[in-house]
């Protein structure tokens, strides 16, 4: 009853009167005759005295607004229906009823639970300046570091099928929007940085690395050809075909360690690691012929052990690889698990966010090291992890065509397009 009234507000009226008619009955609890059947049906689930029947309904009432709201864009309504459950809840109420009193007890406890932190995120300042730049306004300073990765914060709510089916599609969505921008904004960034144009005016930077962004643009895009990181995966699937569980493990790790410097005390550390790894996991089926489902639970699991294993702490690889400055070996590591892997991707996405909440505990200057490799997974997942942007890089001599050539990145221009068919922004 609640939801079918709530989900008939929002088709039929303004957002701003679907909000009106929201805080009347779930936040001043009050009756009228447009909100009587609604209205009774919540004081059905006051009088049960089980909160989590109250948490779990008010948490869906919410996305089903804010679903509504954010294919629309209206996201000032979203702003406001989440601080207005923690003002009202915030009130007191001396001379309130029984079940009134109780209301406010309850509004109280959601806004200090996780599933109001998660609805936050729908009402950041962040999300709100990204998706604003549609409309030209100007952008406002973030609050936290954390603020450059909502989207990924965003995964474990789209992932979790305990979730409402409203709450899930809302933060795919919101997450794919911001994702959209931040690849048009770097797209952009990379064509504007290199234009004589924009020189006296230097373009916005989307990332947080400051002007070094080009060169690892540059590096990440480089491999072309036969040993492209899409090429290398590609040749990887044809070879593992028909092998045994146990073969596939030892071809996994060749590939997951082929091209890192052998020389480089981090290729020791992670060839040993990533073979004690390997070659005992799922060891009863070492013998089985390799197959899609395996190789999905392989890759999860060798995701698991470069990031996080029990999505509170990181790894001991982990820590180890970004103390030594290894962050965009490890950022390629994954990348190549996921080229042959494109299923695993939200579960890998899922432990970066489990990363990020562990580490925006810390002041930004205490873990400038993870961020740096926050940035350049950032990065490196717009380019390489998605199929309707593409990336090249071209050779300009600076003089003439008798100039001596350079090696120098100075004389390589970044071109990006977006494929046929793709929109550089998110569909509204």
């Amino acid at each position: 009853m609640l939801f079918e009234f709530l989900l008939d507000l929002v088709r039929r009226l303004p957002p701003e009167d679907a909000l009106a008619e929201f805080r009347i009955l779930f936040l001043e609890y009050r009756a009228y005759s447009g909100n009587r059947p609604a209205f009774a049906e919540l004081t059905r689930i006051l009088n049960q005295k089980q909160y989590n029947v109250f948490a779990n309904t008010l948490k869906r009432a919410c996305y089903i607004l804010i679903n509504n709201w954010g294919t629309n864009r209206q996201l000032d309504c979203i702003t406001a229906l989440v601080e207005s459950l923690q003002q009202v809840a915030a009130l007191s109420t001396p001379q309130a009823d029984r079940v009134r009193k109780r209301l406010r007890l309850w509004l109280q406890q959601f806004v200090e639970s996780d599933e109001y932190e998660e609805l936050q995120l729908f009402a950041a300042k962040h999300t709100r300046q990204t998706l604003n730049r549609y409309e030209g306004e100007a952008d406002e300073p973030a609050t936290h570091w954390s603020n450059r990765y909502h989207s990924y914060l965003l995964v474990p709510q789209y992932v979790n099928t305990e979730n409402s089916p409203e709450q899930r599609e809302a933060a795919r969505s919101l997450s794919k929007q911001l994702k959209n921008q931040f690849k048009f904004d770097l797209a952009m960034y990379t064509a504007r940085s290199q234009s004589a144009l924009y020189q006296q005016e230097p373009p916005q930077n989307p990332t947080g690395l400051g002007d070094e962004v080009l060169r690892l643009i540059k590096t990440i895009v480089a491999k072309r050809g036969r040993f492209s990181y899409g090429n290398l995966a590609h040749i990887f699937l044809k070879q593992v075909e028909g092998l045994d569980y146990l073969d596939f493990k030892t071809a996994l790790h060749n590939y997951l360690t082929f091209s890192i410097d052998p020389k480089a005390e981090v290729a020791e550390v992670l060839d040993h690691r990533l073979q004690n790894f390997l070659t005992p996991l799922y060891a009863d089926k070492d013998e089985w012929v390799i197959e899609p489902a395996l190789i999905l639970r392989t890759c999860n699991r060798a995701i698991d052990c470069l990031t996080t294993q029990d999505g509170k702490y990181p790894t001991e690889l982990f820590v180890l690889l970004l103390s030594q400055g290894k962050s965009f070996t490890l950022v390629m590591v994954l990348l190549k698990i996921i080229l042959i892997s494109i299923n695993s991707r939200p579960h890998l996405e899922k432990r970066i966010a489990e990363l990020i909440k562990h580490y925006m505990q810390f002041p930004e200057a205490d873990c400038e090291w993870v961020i740096q490799f926050f940035e350049i997974f950032n990065i490196a997942f717009a380019i390489h992890g998605d199929s309707n942007v593409q990336y090249d890089l071209i050779h300009v001599p600076a003089h003439s065509d008798s100039a001596k050539p350079t090696d120098s990145w100075a004389s390589y221009r970044i071109f990006a397009q977006y494929r046929d068919g793709c929109s550089p922004r998110p569909t509204p």
